[in-house]
Parts: C-alpha cells; sequence; structure tokens
C-alpha cells in the first residue's frame, strides 16, 4: 500500500528512492512527489520540493528529520 502527503514539519522519515513523479493536482500547481521504499518494506509517496526533485534519481536515499526539510543522504 503507498501513503501520499505532504511531510509535516515533526515528520522523520528515511528511505530510497523507487520512482520520482510530478502533477497538476490542482489544475494550477506543479507538485512533485517520490516513492520511497522504508527500511521495514514499506512504500511511502511524499511530497518535496522542485529542486530536490530535479537534484536526485532512483536509488538515492533520502532523509526528513523533525523539524528540517527531506535532504538527499
Amino acid at each position: 500500500m503507498v501513503k501520499s502527503h505532504k511531510s509535516g514539519s515533526d515528520d522523520a522519515w528515511e528511505g530510497v528512492v523507487e520512482d520520482k513523479s510530478r502533477g497538476m493536482l490542482d489544475g494550477a500547481n506543479m507538485y512533485h512527489f517520490v516513492k520511497l521504499r522504508r527500511a521495514d518494506g514499506q512504500s511511502v509517496k511524499v511530497r518535496i520540493g522542485r529542486g530536490l526533485w530535479k537534484s536526485i534519481a532512483v536509488g538515492d536515499r533520502l532523509v526528513k528529520q523533525p523539524g528540517g526539510d527531506p535532504v538527499k543522504a
């Protein structure tokens, strides 16, 4: 099962990028997503910023700490 959401400021997660996607969900704004495989085997789809989305590739590892933005690890 894939869960999709925007990361909250207190969320913490890490995982390996399995897929990248983007779309105009509301018809006006472009949203950037990655599908991550976490260490526990679950897949999660999270929204990230355009700059980070453009700088990563499938197989890269992303880490999100509470209070921070996701970063490439």
